[in-house]
């Protein structure tokens, strides 16, 4: 009976050690597949989102070629929005001929963008010299300016490229440049507009109060009218001072867009695109070649509450399915 006992007493053990082992197994078991299941529907999610996003640029494509002009949506900057199913898409335009293009702009234009940033003001002419003999042809150096020898001096492995800037990345390698003083340039400069002047009825603020000596209560009150025409789909109004030179957008034209389309799912999943579109009549049914395409994660939401005042009004928000 002892004997008995001793083997009842070791086969309980060896039971309750399996059932905890088996129930360690069966729970581990479970939030690992609680996990791959809150993977699984992440990947989903932003799966979904890109999309979404996608669907907001070929959106603004066919809201860009309208045969009505008074009903296409404005590329200054407004952001328009569109419901899709759980999810709202919000999609901003921008004008390449808004932004000063630095192939073209003049050196008191170049002057005055320079005077705009940070750098320090003994630097900016010599600056400025550097970007213009990058884009030149010839090896004559501006006052200040940089070609080859002073390349070399520097210990830099290239020379200017004694031509027109292909990418405003190339902005880097100018002499003088340094990574937060391009920072600051960046949205303001273009390579696209192929224009020396800026068209001030589709520019940013700061690229407004760049170029003119202007009261900044007074830039934000045009920008808000600006906005609001968009809305009451009535014509967008001229730059509020008479005199100064700006090149009025014409469709017609091969107009280039920065296109941001950014999508949001329950209010916590988001994704967005940033492309640039080109006008052509060469590009198929869409009327538009992509020149760059990336994916983005904007340190700047489109749904931030400081870009609210651009958000176009609509009576009656679209549903797409």
């Amino acid at each position: 009976m002892i004997g008995y006992s001793k083997q009842s007493g070791l086969a309980m053990v060896i039971v309750i050690w399996v059932l905890s082992l088996l129930t360690i197994m069966a729970g581990s078991f479970a939030l690992t597949m609680r996990r791959e299941s809150t993977v699984i529907s992440a990947v989903k999610d932003n799966a979904i989102v890109q999309a979404m996003a996608e669907t907001g640029l070929s959106f603004a494509q066919e809201m860009l070629s309208l045969p009505d002009k008074q009903m296409r949506w404005h590329a200054d900057g407004s952001i328009y929005r569109l419901n899709y199913h759980d999810a709202e898409i919000r999609v901003r335009l921008i004008s390449e001929q808004g932004k000063i293009d630095i192939n073209k702009a003049s050196e008191e234009s170049l002057m005055a963008l320079l005077s705009s940033t940070t750098a320090d003001p003994s630097k900016q002419q010599e600056i400025v010299s550097a970007i213009l003999d990058w884009r030149d042809k010839d090896d004559v150096i501006h006052i200040n300016g940089a070609e080859k020898e002073e390349y070399e001096d520097a210990e830099l492995n290239y020379s200017p490229a004694n031509k027109d800037f292909q990418l405003i990345e190339e902005l880097q390698m100018v002499l003088g440049m340094n990574s937060q003083l391009y920072k600051q340039l960046k949205p303001l400069i273009t390579v696209y507009s192929k224009q020396n002047n800026v068209d001030l009825n589709v520019a940013s603020k700061k690229v407004i109060e760049t170029l003119v000596d202007i009261d900044p209560v007074i830039v934000d009150q045009y920008i808000q009218q600006r906005t609001n025409s968009h809305s009451d789909q009535q014509p967008v109004p001229d730059f509020p001072m008479a005199g100064v030179e700006s090149k009025k957008q014409n469709a017609n034209d091969n107009e280039v867009y920065t296109v941001i389309s950014e999508a949001q799912l329950y209010s916590d999943v988001s994704a967005g695109i940033k492309v640039i579109l080109k006008r052509s009549l060469n590009s198929g049914g869409s009327g538009f070649k992509i020149v760059s395409w990336q994916q983005i994660e904007q340190k700047q939401s489109l749904f931030d509450n400081e870009m609210t005042p651009l958000l176009v009004r609509q009576n009656e928000p679209e549903d797409r399915d």
